[in-house]
């Protein structure tokens, strides 16, 4: 007879979690708040415009990556749309100077040549930083808690250059990195491209995304957030799955210390032999199991949350097509007039021009998006009156339409959707603690933090997803659904096997 799992949370996760458990002889349920599956990977559609809400770029898009065959299990790569950037950023100054970081490594480094020749030792040294970074494979086809002594011998020989690499770069912050140029346009350039609003943020994350761009292996899939969620999902209903949505999960049953089932926002129970909360961490730790079963390192991390902050979120569609602005993270220009978003001042503006994604906008038209880290307490006292939260959030679409205006005469008339989403959206629609996209925001401190994916005195229970693997991001969200599963195939005796669809 068939082991059963509940899966709580249709997330990237989640639905991983779902695939592997079936592809190993588990019968899975998965319980999701929302109307449908994603998570914070997800999309809405506002007067014929899909507005994406998760999508930059995607680890694995390259069959020479690690993450590539995880995504072909999950019934991802086959036939998918993939498009290759050329341009990471551009970064627009004074003057009519512009610092472009281009994803193919040489002609990035000609250009940051040409704009600061002063700077040329610097420079080299970035640069060397992302080809190095470019010969590193991550490790991903165990779980890292099964690992054996044997096994750690071996992954520390075959990853000897990624542990030279780290020592070097993975406790320099972005922060640090940007203030080694003495050329004062690249300096600041770089700190809008890199920096921004996350001082601390190790710079090894940037130098391995930029390697990736080079090696065309973190392209944008057509469709964004809602085109992979719903890949998986099929995956998983074709493998035999079963996805529960608008039944929210209100409490983890637990009988003589062991996890046995689930009961629901509506008062039913579901019980099964392995629970796992993909959900929010927060909710699930001291909402659904009452904040019984909790060690003080775990209690720490949520007593003195360092988070990715949330955001304010601007969607607009607008009936006219751009020439030769596409990039991974859109382009970031200077304003003559600040603007004000939450009581915080913005003297940029950065902007995502979705031109080369034809299945989100009517032929002719394009879907544009504005984002900027916010304030969640700002936003929870003023949801409370909603009167002044709608009119703050009709305020800040006009404010953004203005700028935008200023920068594209004549766009504000063509405007025909504006959508704003904030740190309550996200919390309402996915369950984010405090509305954090990505969890746990990782520094060059704690670039090491690890947090296990089971909780001390409960059995039968495990945790899987951002709240579990900081840093976040959907390779990292499928492959905890990859590795929880492994954890428990190993628990109960099972070789652990995946298929392809």
């Amino acid at each position: 007879m068939k082991k059963s799992m509940i899966i709580i949370g249709a997330g990237i996760t989640g639905l991983s979690a779902g695939c592997y458990g079936q592809m190993n002889g588990y019968q899975t349920r998965i319980f999701e708040m929302h109307d449908k599956s994603g998570g914070v990977c997800t999309g809405w559609k506002r007067k014929g415009y899909t507005i994406d809400g998760c999508m930059h770029w995607l680890v694995g898009t390259n069959p020479a990556n690690s993450f590539y065959h995880i995504w072909e299990e999950l019934g991802v790569a086959q036939g998918w749309n993939i498009v290759d950037h050329e341009r990471y950023i551009s970064v627009e100054g004074e003057g009519g100077k512009v610092f472009t970081v281009y994803a193919h490594i040489d002609r990035l480094e000609q250009h940051m040549k040409e704009l600061a020749p002063e700077d040329k030792d610097v420079i080299e040294e970035f640069i060397k930083g992302v080809r190095d970074c470019s010969h590193v494979s991550m490790p991903i086809e165990k779980a890292p808690e099964l690992y054996s002594p044997i096994d750690g011998l071996k992954m520390m020989f075959t990853m000897f250059p990624l542990l030279r690499f780290m020592k070097k770069w993975g406790k320099v912050p972005s922060r640090d990195a940007a203030r080694r140029f003495q050329n004062p346009f690249l300096r600041a350039a770089f700190s809008t491209a890199f920096v921004a609003d996350f001082a601390d943020f190790p710079l090894v994350f940037m130098l391995m995304t930029l390697a990736w761009l080079h090696q065309k292996a973190a392209g944008y899939l057509v469709g964004g957030g809602l085109a992979l969620s719903d890949a998986i999902e099929r995956r998983y209903l074709s493998l035999g799955g079963q996805l529960h949505c608008k039944s929210r999960v209100d409490k983890i049953l637990v009988k003589n210390d062991k996890a046995v089932g689930v009961r629901l926002a509506d008062g039913t129970e579901h019980h099964g032999d392995i629970i796992i909360s993909a959900a929010d961490g927060h909710t699930t730790i001291f909402d659904m199991l009452d904040g019984r079963y909790i060690d003080e390192k775990t209690r720490g991390y949520y007593d003195n949350p360092k988070l990715f902050p949330p955001l304010v979120y601007i969607g607009l569609g607008v009936a006219r097509s751009f020439d030769n602005v596409s990039s991974v993270a859109g382009m970031s220009f200077p304003l003559d007039k600040p603007i004000t978003i939450a009581g915080q001042e913005h003297k940029r503006l950065g902007v995502q021009i979705y031109d080369f994604d034809p299945t989100l906008a009517p032929k002719g038209k394009t879907v544009l998006k504005v984002q900027f880290n916010t304030d969640y307490d700002y936003w929870k006292k003023l949801r409370q009156e909603p009167e002044r939260y709608n009119a703050e959030k009709e305020q800040i679409a006009e404010q953004v339409i203005t700028a935008l205006d200023r920068r594209f005469p004549g766009l504000a008339a063509k405007v025909e959707m504006h959508d704003v989403a904030t740190p309550m959206t996200w919390e309402r629609y996915t369950g984010s603690w405090r509305g954090s996209y990505e969890g746990w925001l990782p520094s060059a401190q704690s670039i090491r933090m690890h947090m296990s994916k089971t909780l001390p005195g409960l059995d039968n229970f495990y945790m899987a997803g951002q709240w579990v693997e900081p840093g976040g991001g959907l390779p990292t969200a499928a492959m905890s659904g990859r590795n929880v599963t492994q954890i428990v195939c190993k628990k109960d005796k099972r070789r652990f096997e995946t298929t392809m669809p």
